[in-house]
């Protein structure tokens, strides 16, 4: 899809990958960019920067995403590109005291079932349009030390491959985005702490910016190009796990094991 002239929706779109693919589809001629983001504040200081609007929106709320795309139709006349790019890590397994289980589920998968719910009519109605699903490479492989996380994920790209099954050829682009480690709060915050899981990702391969992300994305979109690998060594990754998959994981227990080393 060539982004000129459309109007593209990001939600998490106040900071790291979020905010990166609201300039980026900015930059490259979008006509308006509604940045979406808990926190009406920094949504607004981003928006500011590309003439957007700024949208205060829980998008694990099913009400308030169908209101969203409702005002965005309303006053744009159309909605082009849905980002659903907003996640969560919760650093628990199996005990889960804050039942943040459920919260993964709910803004890791649950948000991009709401979104492709409400927006999807709208593109059909239209004849086009493209849903932008950020996942991780935990949707392919795993996040150690982060059970929710990778279950949601995995579950996250399990739906982005049926939209793009269901839609794809009745006007609509899918892409998954699988990013590795991404020089953002979401890993680094995590890594700072000690956390295990963050530390395997780390050693796992280069740690990007979100902007290498949101060029990956909108060349991805240019090709309609379904997985988005901003790391190349993810695929590499993908396809010795489905080769041989115990091996893989006796790989991946050495390597978790070392991040635990003094």
């Amino acid at each position: 899809m060539d982004v000129k002239d459309t109007v593209v929706v990001v939600t998490g779109g106040a900071s790291g990958i979020g905010a990166a693919l609201v300039r980026r589809f900015h930059a490259d001629g979008a006509r308006h960019v509604v940045v979406v983001d808990r926190n009406l504040e920094a949504a607004t200081e981003v928006a500011r920067e590309v003439g957007g609007v700024p949208e205060q929106v829980d998008v694990a709320d099913a009400a308030a995403v169908a209101a969203l795309v409702e005002r965005t139709v309303a006053r744009e006349g159309r909605l082009d590109v849905f980002c659903s790019n907003a996640g969560i890590t919760t650093g628990v397994e199996l005990d889960d005291p804050d039942d943040l289980w459920h919260r993964a589920l709910e803004v890791n998968l649950m948000a991009h079932v709401y979104a492709a719910r409400a927006v999807v009519p709208v593109m059909l109605k239209q004849g086009r349009g493209y849903l932008v699903n950020t996942a991780s490479a935990a949707g392919l492989l795993i996040s150690p030390g982060d059970a929710p996380y990778t279950v949601s994920k995995h579950a996250a790209v399990g739906f982005a491959e049926h939209l793009a099954v269901t839609y794809g050829d009745r006007g609509i682009g899918v892409s998954v985005v699988c990013p590795l480690g991404v020089d953002t709060p979401l890993l680094m915050d995590p890594l700072a702490a000690g956390d295990r899981g963050a530390a395997a990702v780390a050693a796992s391969g280069t740690i990007v910016t979100a902007e290498a992300v949101a060029d990956a994305v909108l060349a991805a979109m240019a090709q309609d190009r379904f997985l988005v690998l901003p790391h190349p060594e993810v695929g590499t990754f993908w396809a010795q796990k489905a080769s041989d998959p115990d091996r893989w994981l006796r790989g991946l227990r050495r390597l978790v094991a070392s991040q635990q080393q003094p």
